[in-house]
């Protein structure tokens, strides 16, 4: 059950600085309702895990720089039995086949169909080199996964030992350039001008929905989500040909959007940033940490999730910093000092636990983050857990990389 904080609905243990985020959030603009889902933590402008409902507004800031981030999960026709033995050489060959990390271009061009969509012209509208420039990009980096929390997961699922993949990232370079352009014309600077000295503290940019740069943001946003449905389901399709197996259930989600819905009689934006949807009957994925069990779920027709606007967690949430676990970044070293999560006691708990790692970091390890099954509580009368799923394969970026796509 939420309760009511300065009128802010909180699921959770709330976080102070969250909680005032989302008080200062809904002091700015025609906020119908604030929110916070249990695994929320501060953000950019916007809590991640925070919800904003807005009467014929839109926010650039609260959908954030890694516009469409959202996870993809399929369920596979394999069992453990047909892969235990052969998942070291698997990780192996996913760690070498994917692209992980800053600025990566994949491997091959992808030629993909969305390249041909009519809706790249709404970069005409600012000037006309954006969009062969912007298009450009988004073919390079098509398929590649980003540093970060972003990963390539395998999973074995409790009680029938199907294998599950999951993949998590969103727009890529893409995304970031759009919500920068964006957001410097909402200050009135140029669209590629150098973005720099953005805060957390910053209040929400808001556009009007029907207004010429509400309207133009609404389609860029809805490009840079239909790509990075796109990554993902390139990704998902290179990890199948490498298990050589077939799909038998799959979900699919944003977690990092604004959404046209109607809720209470009243249609509304509703942005989430890190929240999945989660209306009646809808399936989503909901990860945890490289060390604990991520689910497969299906929202509940309740009183409760009508009040949380069809949303959920997007995670566990962090209990700890980049920088607290894994220490400061030396640029010139490109190494971490001074964190409290060693690599090896980070690798015992995974080895312990059972899974392969390729890549990944001290500030991504299981120690960083809450407990799955403790955030879901907070939420137990919105969804249904359908699938439990636990980490055998986790792939990631290696570890003193940075993602700048935050949000």
């Amino acid at each position: 059950m939420y309760q009511d904080i300065r009128s802010v609905r909180v699921w959770g243990s709330p976080l102070d600085s969250a909680v005032d985020q989302a008080v200062t959030c809904a002091s700015h603009g025609r906020v119908v309702q604030s929110l916070l889902m249990a695994d929320h933590h501060k953000g950019y402008s916007q809590p991640v895990g925070g919800v904003m409902v807005y009467d014929g507004q839109i926010s650039p800031s609260g959908v954030g720089y890694d516009i469409g981030c959202g996870n993809k999960a399929v369920r596979t026709d394999l069992t453990l039995k047909d892969i235990k033995r052969k998942l070291p050489k698997i990780m192996d060959e996913i760690a070498r086949t994917i692209s992980f990390g800053i600025g990566r271009q994949n491997q091959e061009l992808v030629d993909h169909e969305l390249f041909d969509d009519p809706a790249w012209h709404v970069f005409d509208e600012i000037d006309g080199t954006t969009r062969e420039t912007f298009k450009q990009l988004a073919q390079r980096q098509l398929g590649t996964v980003g540093s970060g929390n972003h990963f390539v997961d395998l999973f074995v699922e409790e009680v029938t030992n199907q294998i599950w993949i999951a993949n998590h990232f969103g727009s890529r370079g893409f995304g970031h350039k759009t919500a920068s352009g964006f957001l410097n014309l909402a200050k009135g600077k140029a669209f590629h001008d150098k973005v720099g000295g953005e805060k957390m503290e910053d209040v929400p940019t808001l556009f009007e929905l029907d207004s010429d740069v509400g309207d133009m943001y609404f389609k860029a946003m809805t490009l840079a989500g239909q790509y990075a449905y796109a990554g993902r389901d390139y990704v998902i399709d290179k990890v199948l040909d490498i298990l050589k197996a077939d799909v038998t259930f799959s979900v699919h989600n944003h977690h990092n959007f604004a959404w046209k819905e109607t809720h209470h009689g009243k249609d509304v934006v509703v942005v989430r940033k890190g929240a999945t949807p989660n209306a009646p009957g809808q399936w989503g994925f909901i990860g945890g940490s490289m060390g604990d069990e991520s689910v497969i779920v299906q929202g509940k027709e309740t009183e409760e999730n009508k009040a949380a606007f069809y949303s959920t967690v997007h995670g566990a949430g962090r209990t700890m910093s980049r920088t607290q676990a894994a220490g400061k970044m030396n640029w010139k070293t490109k190494q971490r000092k001074g964190g409290e999560i060693s690599p090896t006691r980070m690798n015992d708990a995974l080895k312990s636990y059972g899974v392969e790692l390729r890549g990944g970091g001290t500030d991504e390890s299981p120690f960083v983050y809450k407990k799955l099954k403790t955030v879901l509580k907070a939420h137990n009368e919105t969804l249904d857990i359908k699938h439990v799923l636990r980490p055998i394969g986790v792939c990631m970026a290696g570890a003193n990389e940075f993602d700048p796509y935050k949000d």
